[in-house]
């Protein structure tokens, strides 16, 4: 019996609390635990999973934007939550909703000293570019950075930080090492210029897999790895499948030989087919990418592929070889496929998959 109506992603709340310990068992008991909920929580549900990793004891959260520290404020959140990429443009709402922003240049450095001129020692992070080269300061900034902070009563440095570029890549072994050695030196120069210790930062997910040894620091930040993935076969193994993709089948088709199927006769049919069409499509996070025999979904344990273009709210998939029926479940991806391995049928990865899952899908939380 199927318990799935509508197109849904279950979002498995153990499985999360399991990866969780999984990361945290590769860290010494001191370090602090970031937990990275930007984008909806990797395409999930933020508060829900911000609320329940709180209660798990995470030290700090991290987001892309302003509007989703506000979220999680609005939800309840106390921990501190840590904007990664603020605009001067919501540097008011941050202070009014005490969230950290990162800065990352000297004009956000500038503008947010003059939005908290009327704080004291208000949480501030120092984002530096040891390589990504995609934001932050870099070495020769410190200086200046420290001119500017030295005798300020306004902010506090809470942290300092950088990210690591291919961490996931032991074939870039050499490049990571030398951004772990950049942003050391960067920690030698600063630690003459502060009278106080910030905490240091620079492991992602793969880097806390990789290398906790050598670059550990006072924190780690963890992302696609809460919600089920390793990036390498080996480590993928050890976490569990936090999302699953569910839809239903909303209507079956008995194709003639000849006959076409979807837009711009996307399929045409070389010999007599049945197929089912699914509530899901392009508008919902599958992209046209996936369509035309590159992807498939599982139903009843038989994999069907996508036929013709995916359109902007269903697509097609063959069903010939199964017997099935208009209400029975459709698995997208989850154990088997996982959301990575159906991503990589269209070239991608499941970061893009699993972030861009529509928030018209209705979300639904498994707690056991």
């Amino acid at each position: 019996m199927t318990h799935t109506r509508e197109t849904t992603l279950e979002i498995n709340l153990p499985a999360i609390k399991h990866n969780y310990n999984l990361l945290k068992g590769k860290i010494k008991p001191t370090t602090k635990f970031m937990a990275v909920v930007k984008a909806y929580a990797y395409g999930s549900d933020a508060p829900k999973i911000a609320i329940f990793l709180e209660k798990l004891g995470v030290d700090y959260f991290a987001v892309a934007y302003t509007d989703e520290g506000i979220a999680l404020r609005n939800a309840g959140i106390t921990k501190p939550i840590l904007v990664l990429h603020p605009l001067p443009v919501h540097f008011n709402e941050i202070i009014n909703y005490r969230l950290e922003p990162s800065l990352y240049s000297f004009n956000v450095l500038e503008v947010f000293l003059e939005a908290a001129k009327n704080e004291k020692e208000y949480p501030i992070h120092l984002k530096f570019n040891t390589g990504l080269n995609r934001l932050g300061f870099v070495k020769m900034d410190i200086a200046l950075i420290s001119g500017k902070l030295l005798h300020q009563k306004n902010v506090y440095v809470a942290s300092v930080f950088s990210h690591l570029g291919a961490s996931e890549d032991l074939n870039e072994k050499d490049f990571t090492m030398r951004q772990i050695l950049s942003f050391k030196e960067i920690k030698a120069s600063l630690a003459e210029k502060f009278s106080h210790k910030p905490l240091y930062h620079l492991l992602n997910t793969s880097g806390i897999l990789n290398y906790t040894t050598s670059a550990q620091f006072d924190m780690v930040r963890s992302g696609i790895g809460l919600y089920g993935f390793g990036n390498d076969a080996q480590y993928d193994a050890l976490f569990k499948t936090v999302l699953s993709l569910k839809s239903v089948i909303s209507q079956i088709h008995n194709i003639a030989p000849g006959n076409s199927i979807g837009y711009n006769q996307g399929h045409i049919a070389d010999k007599a087919m049945k197929t089912a069409t699914i509530p899901l499509g392009h508008a919902d996070g599958i992209g046209r990418q996936y369509g035309k025999g590159k992807a498939h979904v599982t139903i009843h344990g038989h994999k069907c592929p996508i036929v013709g273009n995916v359109c902007m709210d269903m697509l097609m998939v063959d069903v010939s070889e199964v017997q099935c029926k208009e209400g029975d479940e459709v698995l997208v991806f989850g154990k088997s496929p996982t959301a990575g391995e159906f991503a990589a049928t269209a070239g991608t990865i499941s970061y893009e998959l699993i972030a861009g899952i529509s928030q018209r899908v209705r979300r639904k939380i498994i707690t056991h």
